[in-house]
């Protein structure tokens, strides 16, 4: 008898992979189009489901009818990566081409926590064609998941999250240059005072659950790292000064009443290339979506 639990055993076939990949595209699809998130929440979680769900509920908000702008995504030769893992969650990497985005992949990770439970995107990031590594595979094609507590790696994939948001705040030498890193924390310092307005930034790590980081090795010993965190930007207006317009879809998502202030948090997946041994992070993508909002 065999035991999920316990064995090592490909986390799917490559047929289901398929399968899961189509259902969750129909279901996006559908929910895009009517601006309804009961229409594929069975089918995404995690960081990636929490965007989804608020841009579905903002875009409901604005336009009760649906989406008039909707064009169906389509998914072009899908490359799916499968590791070997005992125990659960169970998952796959699925990078594909797409009718958005440009010349980018669509890198998704597909995870289910049991046998009968559905496959959901937890992750999705959109990585240029050639920052797609290339992954560790055994003879049969199956890839190899790196634990969350790997010593093996510059930063061990449980404590990605906390790093990069440490960094945000403080800098450091973890991270490698460049757009979701030194680029960023420069236009933060840029926009921390505009006249009659003055931005705050607070970032948390998301370690847990369905927010779990995740890990494959790449052919050089190193990893991808599918990681989640959160991000708080409170924008506070001088005294006397009004509040700049706010947009409809935040407005959607806000409560309370912005007076002098606005409170957005934001959700964001990210993917990182973690080397072994040593050296820097490098921050390939990052999807990030507003989830939520208060005013004072």
């Amino acid at each position: 008898m065999v035991h999920g639990e316990k064995e090592v055993l490909p986390s799917t076939t490559r047929a289901e992979a398929a399968k899961a990949l189509q259902q969750f595209t129909a279901a996006y699809n559908k929910a895009d189009k009517a601006y309804d998130s009961s229409l594929d929440a069975g089918y995404v979680k995690g960081a990636f489901g929490a965007i989804d769900e608020a841009r579905l509920k903002a875009g409901k908000a604005v336009s009760p009818e649906g989406n008039a702008a909707h064009t169906p995504l389509k998914l072009s030769d899908p490359k799916f990566t499968i590791p070997k893992k005992a125990g659960w969650p169970r998952w796959f990497v699925a990078d594909a081409g797409a009718n958005k985005g440009g010349t980018a992949r669509w890198v998704f990770v597909f995870s289910r926590n049991s046998l009968t439970a559905p496959w959901e995107a937890s992750y999705l990031t959109l990585m240029a064609p050639g920052d797609v590594p290339e992954f560790k595979t055994d003879k049969d094609g199956w890839a190899e998941a790196v634990p969350a507590n790997s010593t093996e790696l510059a930063v061990a994939p449980e404590d990605l999250s906390k790093d990069y948001v440490n960094y945000l705040k403080d800098g450091g030498d973890t991270f490698a240059d460049g757009r979701h890193t030194s680029e960023w924390r420069a236009k933060r310092a840029k926009d921390a005072v505009r006249p009659g307005l003055v931005r705050q930034f607070i970032d948390e790590p998301l370690t847990s659950g369905d927010f779990a980081p995740l890990a494959l090795r790449t052919k050089d010993g190193g990893a991808l790292v599918f990681f989640s965190s959160r991000y708080y930007q409170k924008e506070t207006a001088a005294t006397g000064a009004a509040f700049p317009a706010t947009d409809k879809a935040v407005l959607a998502l806000t409560t309370g009443e912005i007076k002098q202030s606005l409170t957005v948090e934001i959700i964001s997946n990210g993917v990182a290339l973690d080397p072994k041994g040593s050296g820097k992070v490098q921050i390939l993508g990052r999807t990030q979506g507003l989830t939520s909002a208060k005013g004072e």
